[in-house]
């Protein structure tokens, strides 16, 4: 018997690859007509950094987001070079309060800054360095999972909406994000920009913890950069709004004045789904399992939550 997985975001391929990897026949079915063209996973940072989300989020996401890092190692590159948060001499209040938040980093001063990122020598005093962190290119991430996929023998069917009644008696996934059936599910939209700047280098991705504008910047390759990322509680759709292209390229400036002459290659912005916690979540009601709710920590929970998803869809199979 067929199991339909209905999305092809990071939820849906990392829970129809665990399924198609257990020997299930599988189908993902997407909405959209190319992989991530409406997938809020194309548009995230890639940061698998679980000490630093600690900072804001429950503390249960620590322990399967350091064990998500080994399942993305065996699906595509990720460098683990950690995750270095700073602040200007004036918000040093603001980088106590997040290392008291946290766990898993060291205090790094002047010097050790330098020898992390060479580019920021003599900007910052101090800053706090999670070793234990790494990143990831996403949408390098989804087309591996998606080449697995169909290699190993299940199918994506794009431009194919489909709905969890549509495939009666069949087990369905639903992995749809916002359009997922679940009454309390939010939006919080997300935008992001990406630079490509020949004059500044970074070795991992460096959060600025800025009063105004915290940002990220997470260096991909050929000099290019993902700054992001707003949390607007809105479902709204449409393209990223002046005022949150203001606020990142302002933040990436404050990290780096080389930004300024960086070039502009996309903006973007996605409504993420989100539980009243910002916590995922997978349910099963008899043949339909619902995965969730990954709110901003997409690619850090999806390995841990799609192993549950995929258990259920198999016992719900068994069950059929």
């Amino acid at each position: 018997m067929t199991i339909h997985v209905l999305g092809a975001g990071v939820a849906g391929l990392t829970t129809a690859l665990r399924l198609v990897e257990a020997g299930r026949e599988v189908v993902v079915h997407e909405a959209a007509p190319t992989l991530g063209q409406t997938a809020a996973s194309w548009l995230a940072g890639g940061m698998l950094a679980p000490y630093c989300e600690a900072a804001t989020a429950d503390p249960s996401i620590v322990e399967p987001g350091l064990a998500g890092i080994e399942f993305w190692a065996g699906v595509t590159s990720v460098k683990r070079a950690g995750t270095l948060v700073l602040a200007a001499a004036r918000d040093s209040g603001d980088l106590r309060q997040f290392a008291a938040r946290t766990q898993g980093h060291e205090t790094v001063d002047a010097g050790t800054i330098e020898a992390l990122e060479p580019d920021l020598a003599g900007r910052f005093r101090q800053g706090l360095f999670y070793r234990g962190e790494a990143h990831l290119d996403p949408r390098r991430a989804l087309a591996a999972m998606a080449s697995h996929l169909t290699q190993s023998g299940g199918t994506i069917r794009f431009g194919e909406a489909a709905d969890s009644g549509d495939f009666a008696g069949e087990v369905v996934v639903d992995c749809r994000g916002l359009a997922a059936t679940s009454p309390e599910l939010r939006g919080v939209r997300g935008e992001m920009v990406l630079l490509r700047s020949r004059e500044v280098r970074l070795s991992r991705p460096v959060r600025l913890l800025h009063p105004r504008w915290p940002i990220y910047v997470v260096p991909r390759e050929e000099g290019v950069f993902m700054v992001g990322a707003t949390m607007i509680e809105s479902d709204r759709a449409g393209a990223i709004s002046l005022r949150s292209a203001v606020e990142l390229l302002s933040a990436a400036f404050a990290l780096h004045p080389a930004f300024a002459e960086a070039e502009v290659i996309e903006t973007g912005a996605a409504c993420r789904p989100a539980f009243p916690d910002n916590l995922p979540r997978v349910t099963r009601e008899g043949r339909v399992v619902t995965f969730t709710g990954l709110f901003r920590h997409g690619f850090l929970l999806s390995p841990s939550c799609s192993a549950k998803a995929a258990a259920m869809a198999q016992d719900a199979l068994e069950t059929a």
